[in-house]
Order: structure tokens, then C-alpha cells, then sequence
């Protein structure tokens, strides 16, 4: 991208003999460009990666809960047979402790075995005594964490659904004000958590032109009006091209530079004609590899406006 913008600049500056303060003055702006588009670039792959580590713990965090709800029922189980155990062990104590009564006087030999098992049954009784509030602590523990990974789940599922939600009504709200170029070679969908809305090159631009025409610029303008008071999302504007080969001497001399030139004449014009934050736009050229319909060219001339919701405090929740 640099080194094409420096082509243009070059070419500009041998043709018309621009001053040396503004040729300056442009490389400056080049390179505060292809600054921007480097951080954007980085932040929407971040941003892309954050979406599907959030995800998998997501799926992580649901799975710990079930296994869980499993171990609490298993030691709920295992409880309730300690306790009838427990019981069945108090019997046969109380049983003892009668026979031994009974038979205190018959003899000291019969008096020393029945103190012996009766020790023996004291001693497993305590060793259960002490399992089951062994099992009873740790029955409790588990319960306590369960009700804490069930809390966390719930709030990620709430906060998954606000976001769900506020992605919804953005949609309805760019559809509402785009619906007068419904059937103009405009469309707006919803695809995994992001908005795309898709202007076919004729709605935007002239035959291997980069300048909007009026048509397309009301489209930008009204979508821009929209966007301009979401401040927490990330807009990146894909440029696409048909496989059609560009021979010129003339910018742009390829599809590459085509894509780009084109997608950032779209951020020009909604830049200009709103208050959208710079810092949340990111342009860039997809030249002619990502078509959507083999055999239509046309459909592949195309620009691509991709709006995704702010991921951050869904991130830090899960990271908590």
C-alpha cells in the first residue's frame, strides 16, 4: 500500500509540478495512513481471535458445569448409602450393647471377646462417622462451586444476549435507513455477530473508477449517519474486484490497488459526511479472491462494509 500511494504521489508530483511543502505534506498523510491501516488490521485480527478464544471457553465453562452437576449427583449418591450404612451401624451398636449387658456375667472370656468386638465396631463406626463428614464437606464444596461456574454461565449467556441483541437492533436500524436502495445492488445481513452490508460496484462507481458517484455516496452518507453514534464497534470496508485484468500505465493499475483505492474513497465519503471516530474505521483491498458468485461477475464488483460489536467486556468476564 505504501509503496503504491508513493507511485501516485510521485506520479502527481512529475505531472503537475506540486510545491515540495505539500508533496511533504501528502507523505505525511501517506504515512499516517498506512499507519492506521496496519493498527486496524492487527486490531480486527485480535479482535477475530478474541471472538473464538471467548467461545471455546465459553464451551469449556459449559462442559465444566455438566461434569460438575455429575460428580455432585455421584456424591449425593454415595451419601445417602454412607448414611444407611450409618444407620444399619447404630443398630448393631445398640444390639451390642444389649448382648453385652446380658451377657456381662457370663464370664470373663465371653465379657473380653464382646468388649473386643464391640471396640472394633466402635472404631468402624468412627472411621464412617468421619467419611461421611469427609464426603459432607466436600459434597458441600462442590455444590458451592457448581452454584459459581452456574452464575458466571449465566452472566456470559446474558451478556452474550445483549450483545445479540444490540447487533439485532443495529441491523434493523442500517436496513431501515438503507431501504430506499433495497434492490439497487444493496444488502444488509447478519453473519456470525457481525453486520455486512454489501453495495455492488454500480451503485458506488464508474468502470475501474475509485470516485463514488451521487447514488452511492447517499447510501454511504445514510449509513454513516447511522453509525456515527456506536462508539464501540470496529467498521472495516473491503474493497472486491471480478478476475477481469487491469492493463493501463494510469492508477490503479491492478485489482489489488483497485480494491483499496475504492475501499477508502467509501471511508472518505463517510468520514466527510458524519461524525464517525477515524479510529474505528479500517480500509482494505481484497482484490478478486473472495467472490460470492462464480459466475457473475458483477456480484464480485463490490464493496464490503463489515460491522462487528465490541468484545472487550465479554473477553474480561471470561478472563475474570
Amino acid at each position: 500500500m505504501k509503496y503504491v500511494v508513493l507511485a501516485v504521489l510521485s506520479v502527481m508530483f512529475l505531472g503537475s509540478c506540486v510545491p515540495a511543502k505539500k508533496y511533504n505534506d501528502l507523505l505525511e498523510k501517506e504515512q499516517k495512513c498506512s499507519e492506521e491501516l496496519h493498527k486496524f488490521k492487527t486490531d480486527a485480527l485480535n479482535y477475530e481471535g478474541s471472538a473464538a478464544e471467548l467461545q471455546t471457553k465459553f464451551e469449556l465453562l459449559s462442559s465444566e458445569v455438566t461434569t460438575l452437576k455429575t460428580d455432585t449427583s455421584a456424591l449425593g449418591q454415595k451419601h445417602r448409602t454412607l448414611l444407611a450404612r450409618y444407620d444399619r451401624l447404630v443398630v448393631i451398636n445398640e444390639a451390642l450393647e444389649m448382648n453385652y449387658n446380658k451377657l456381662q456375667l457370663t464370664g470373663a472370656n465371653e465379657t473380653a471377646t464382646l468388649t473386643s468386638d464391640l471396640d472394633k465396631k466402635m472404631l468402624e463406626l468412627q472411621r464412617k462417622e468421619s467419611e461421611l463428614y469427609a464426603l459432607e464437606r466436600q459434597l458441600q464444596e462442590k455444590e458451592e462451586k457448581l452454584k459459581e461456574r452456574e452464575q458466571r454461565v449465566l452472566e456470559l449467556e446474558a451478556l452474550i444476549k445483549s450483545k445479540d441483541e444490540a447487533v439485532a437492533k443495529l441491523k434493523s436500524r442500517v436496513s431501515d435507513a438503507l431501504k430506499s436502495f433495497n434492490n439497487k445492488g444493496l444488502t444488509v445481513e447478519e453473519r456470525n455477530g457481525k453486520i455486512y452490508v454489501s453495495l455492488e460496484a454500480k451503485l458506488l462507481f464508474g468502470s475501474g473508477s475509485t470516485a463514488i458517484e451521487a447514488g452511492g455516496k447517499d447510501a454511504l452518507i445514510e449509513l454513516a449517519k447511522v453509525l456515527e453514534t456506536e462508539k464501540e464497534l470496529e467498521i472495516v470496508v473491503e474493497g472486491h474486484t471480478d478476475t477481469d485484468k487491469i492493463s493501463k500505465t494510469t492508477h490503479p493499475k491492478s485489482n489489488w490497488e483497485l480494491s483499496v483505492l475504492r475501499a477508502t474513497s467509501v471511508i472518505d465519503i463517510m468520514l466527510e459526511n458524519s461524525n464517525l471516530n477515524p479510529k474505528q474505521l479500517m480500509a482494505a483491498g481484497r482484490s478478486e479472491f473472495h467472490p460470492v458468485d462464480a459466475a457473475d461477475k458483477a456480484k464480485n464488483r463490490r464493496i464490503e462494509i463489515i460491522i462487528s460489536p465490541d468484545l472487550d467486556e465479554l473477553y474480561e468476564l471470561i478472563s475474570e
